[in-house]
């Protein structure tokens, strides 16, 4: 069987070595500045690639929407059960990160444990996404019983019909990616994401509008043009991890008969908490977005425009927050105290520093920002942008507080730490947050000023227990044992291959 080769330069900086004969001038980089270049470096197609996933829900929004009001309503409210099922499966697949990272820290056996990890996270993503077809097929009983319109639940239930289908392809895409990321190497993913959007784009326009030549499908093409591009984007990545040298080495889809039941074990004691802690986000923004409707449709307007803006700028911490997990999860599997708190400090570095830019944008410029969603000129949106611009501030302290909790769920996760920060999400964004949030908005009438405040205050609470959680990781025991200072990297020897 054929020895693999990964140097140290290549495992600790998520950078490639230089080509052999290339003259490279020694310079020693301090640690610190040298995992904040690794970080930036593995973070940046990872923020690419979360950005063009928002964008093709974004272009199924634009097209639906040419069908009139109520096929968007009824879009929507078929995409938010479709999602909020779908992020609970993401966090299991997102289980893998850590354990792949850890794998290839350890440097040990790291083609067998990598792919088993990935073997292992398909499997089970395999059966989240069974589950999950078969709830959705439920669709217009759910909204019934959630008291939508039957005519809407109807129409939804037409669209989820055939977006249902796409669900176990984009879960394993999310594990193919996380493997790639594992090995310092993300940018793959970023190019098929970007292609995807494309595709989804003129799959949209075909079996929606009917244009190419194609079937005007309206919403039941809608959700098969989303089924297709997730197609794409998973069977992209497998083609590139079976012909590319650098994943087809690991033989990810050999013997896939062959279970693992510790690792699959271990795969759902760290994905569940990971599950419900994304959860708890997801749905307390959408809990928020019903209690805004009950204050007014102006607020409900502004309220979508402000957290529109701010999910965009959370992908950047975000993408941090998944290149923290793999620099940190590389770093622990070594054993490297030293490492682990200079992943930490990058991170953190990165992902609250562009968060603190982007809540100097909205502070001094929310009327441009307002304007792309709205007509300032307009008379009859006046209100509701000047609400939206009152929100905008509240979203500046938003940015920081989100940002910050992010990057530390990130880097925990990187430990394999994610039952404490389930609960604190649970109690940050559902007891402090909802609850200041609807006391100020109802007790106080304060309105959606009350609401906003409350969620900030929410993301406030949990980035304070994350970020001292991890600030406490050796008190705790949450760093390997015998984990020493900073090391010296060692001589980039050849790593064995296991069967």
């Amino acid at each position: 069987m054929r020895a693999f080769t990964i140097s140290a330069p290549e495992i600790m900086t998520g950078i490639a070595p230089p080509a052999a004969g290339a003259q490279t001038p020694f310079v020693r980089e301090a640690p610190f500045m040298r995992e904040v270049r690794a970080t930036f470096a593995l973070a940046w197609p990872i923020v690419l690639t979360n950005l063009a996933q928002m964008a093709i829900t974004t272009t199924d929004v634009l097209v639906i929407g040419r069908l009139g009001p109520e096929a968007l309503a009824a879009a929507t409210l078929g995409a938010n059960l479709y999602f909020a099922l779908f992020i609970y499966g993401m966090g299991l697949a997102m289980a893998t990160a850590p354990m792949l990272a850890q794998a290839v820290g350890a440097r040990l056996g790291v083609v067998r444990d990598l792919r088993r990890t990935v073997r292992q996270g398909l499997w089970l993503c395999l059966a989240v996404s069974t589950a999950w077809i078969l709830v959705l097929g439920q669709t217009e009983t759910i909204l019934r019983a959630m008291g939508q319109a039957p005519d809407l639940a109807a129409a939804a239930a037409v669209y989820v019909d055939t977006l249902r289908w796409g669900i176990l392809p984009a879960l394993w895409f999310v594990v193919l990616r996380n493997f790639i990321s594992a090995l310092g190497r993300p940018r793959p993913a970023m190019v098929i994401t970007i292609a995807a959007v494309a595709v989804n784009a003129v799959l949209d326009l075909g079996l929606v509008l009917g244009h190419f030549g194609l079937p005007a499908l309206g919403l039941e093409g809608a959700g098969i043009a989303s089924t297709l591009a997730n197609i794409f984007l998973f069977g992209a990545l497998a083609l590139v991890t079976l012909a590319d040298r650098r994943f087809n080495r690991f033989a990810l889809y050999g013997r896939w008969w062959r279970a693992d039941w510790p690792r699959l074990g271990e795969m759902l004691k760290i994905g569940l908490p990971i599950s419900l802690t994304m959860g708890f986000e997801v749905t307390v923004f959408n809990a928020a977005a019903f209690l805004m409707g009950l204050i007014g449709t102006n607020q409900l307007a502004a309220h979508a425009i402000a957290l529109q803006l701010a999910a965009v700028t959370f992908m950047v911490p975000m993408g941090v927050a998944q290149a923290g997990t793999v620099r940190v999860g590389i770093a622990a599997g070594r054993g490297d105290a030293g490492r682990i708190r200079e992943a930490g400090r990058a991170a953190i570095l990165l992902g609250i520093g562009f968060m603190a830019l982007s809540a100097i944008v909205m502070l001094t410029m929310p009327r441009t920002l307002i304007g792309f969603f709205l007509d300032g000129n307009d008379p009859a949106v006046a209100e509701t942008t000047a609400i939206a611009v009152g929100f905008l501030g509240i979203a500046a302290i938003f940015q920081l507080a989100d940002g910050a909790q992010a990057v530390g769920a990130g880097l925990l996760r990187g430990l394999k730490d994610t039952a404490v920060p389930m609960i604190y999400a649970g109690l940050g964004y559902w007891g402090v947050g909802l609850g200041v949030g609807s006391g100020l908005a109802f007790g106080l009438d304060m309105g959606g000023t009350g609401l906003w405040i409350g969620l900030a205050s929410g993301l406030a609470t949990v980035a304070v227990l994350m970020l001292t959680r991890w600030t406490r990781r050796h008190r705790l025991g949450l760093v390997p044992a015998g984990a020493a200072g900073m090391r010296t990297p060692p001589a980039p020897d050849a790593l064995p291959e296991v069967a």
